[in-house]
């Protein structure tokens, strides 16, 4: 048992750099999104919509690619497609200044396509190996090392602006964009490495794992609405980035630092309310969905640099939530047959609320911040109450927050 789960770590551990070398590429780019898309001309309502609608299709078409990685049982095959597109995506933005801000917005919504092609079957891979350490423990671990990339990323990207952003800024953010062509290939060799090393991961899964019950089919639907809410009033970086580089809050070399920030502060809250969620369940899901509600009047409405930090910090506990532990609580609840479709309807609906919280909230931002952040607030206080009963739920059929 001790070599299987020192191999499952070690599965997890080169999925987890695989991801630190993505998240280095998409979420470095997505760090300067916003301030590049003002600056080819595009506006707030833009923004939103097309940061909304990248969601919305990253996550909206996983209902079927996640249907088809399980019925396929192809998961390396379609992870790897999925990742090709995702990440040769990015440095194809460097040629946006020159074709406009069009052409960039279709590449931000292709790299979410493949995304959206990658992620039910990666998420299924990484959660064979996560029950045998503890699915908290297993994707937290995933997520920090997820993080160290998207840390890094935004930071290289700081430097790049910093030394080149004096004089023309569309070619400093090209050159940004470029860069990230080098983490792109070190990210596929790596994951073909990892294939060629666990070519079978679902071997990792527990005989005794988890199956879902008749009463666990009401806890994942009431949790599929709670996530739905949570979705909703979260805002995505770029219109957060948009914000304060048009009323001059930050420096535009900053706004890439303060998302380092945010993905620093979203791999310590991983890890954190990982372990929680392995000791107690919804509950950590609820605690930090509460703490991470709070981002947006800070963010949009407290005028100061120190308040702003402070909201991209919430801001930064939420997404923690949203790549570790909501994850977990599908692999705890549906059987290893049916993971991959119930990521994909899982994803697929946030993604579907996102999009519409994202386009409501851009169009709400060039009327009234106010009502932006009344929006953003309720929509995610809204949540609470399906989380809550999601516990119930769980603990009337298993005696536990999560089936043991």
């Amino acid at each position: 048992m001790e070599s299987k789960k020192k191999a499952a770590y070690t599965f997890l551990v080169l999925l987890g750099i695989v991801s630190l070398f993505s998240d280095l590429t998409y979420e470095g780019a997505r760090s300067i999104l916003g301030p590049y898309l003002l600056l080819l001309g595009a506006s707030a309502s833009t923004v939103g919509f097309v940061s909304g609608l990248g969601e919305f299709i990253g996550y909206a078409l996983r209902l079927i690619t996640g249907y088809i990685s399980d019925k396929t049982k192809r998961y390396w095959l379609i992870t790897i497609a999925g990742y090709a597109i995702n990440l040769i995506a990015i440095p194809a933005l460097a040629l946006a200044p020159g074709l406009g801000w069009a052409y960039a917005c279709g590449l931000i919504v292709l790299e979410r396509f493949g995304k959206a092609i990658r992620n039910p079957a990666k998420t299924t891979l990484a959660s064979f190996a996560a029950t045998e350490v503890g699915a908290g423990k297993g994707f937290a671990l995933q997520e920090v090392l997820d993080q160290i990339g998207a840390f890094i990323g935004p930071l290289v990207l700081f430097f790049v602006l910093t030394l080149k952003g004096g004089g023309d800024k569309l070619s400093a953010y090209a050159l940004s964009f470029a860069i990230l062509a080098i983490p792109a290939a070190v990210t596929l060799m790596i994951l073909l490495v990892a294939k060629h090393k666990y070519p079978r991961p679902h071997e990792f899964e527990r005989e005794q794992a988890r199956v879902a019950g008749h009463g666990l089919r009401s806890a994942y639907w009431f949790y599929f609405a709670g996530i739905g809410f949570l979705a909703l009033g979260f805002a995505d970086f770029p219109l957060m980035a948009f914000h304060m580089t048009k009323v001059k809050l930050f420096p535009d070399n900053v706004v890439p630092v303060l998302y380092s920030v945010a993905m620093g502060v979203d791999a310590l809250s991983a890890l954190f309310f990982g372990r929680m969620y392995d000791r107690r369940g919804m509950t950590a899901i609820i605690i930090s969905s509460a703490l991470a509600a709070l981002f947006a009047p800070l963010v949009f409405l407290a005028g100061t640099q120190t308040m702003a930090v402070a909201g991209v910090v919430l801001w930064g506990i939420g997404m923690g939530a949203q790549e570790s532990i909501l994850k977990s609580a599908v692999t705890t609840i549906v059987s290893k047959e049916r993971r991959g479709t119930a990521f994909g309807i899982f994803n697929a609906g946030f993604g579907a609320f996102w999009f519409v919280g994202s386009w409501i909230m851009g169009v709400l931002y060039d009327r009234s911040l106010t009502l932006l952040v009344i929006f953003s607030v309720a929509t995610q206080l809204t949540a609470l109450p399906f989380f809550f009963r999601t516990r119930s739920l769980l603990r009337q059929s298993t005696g536990a927050d999560v089936p043991a």
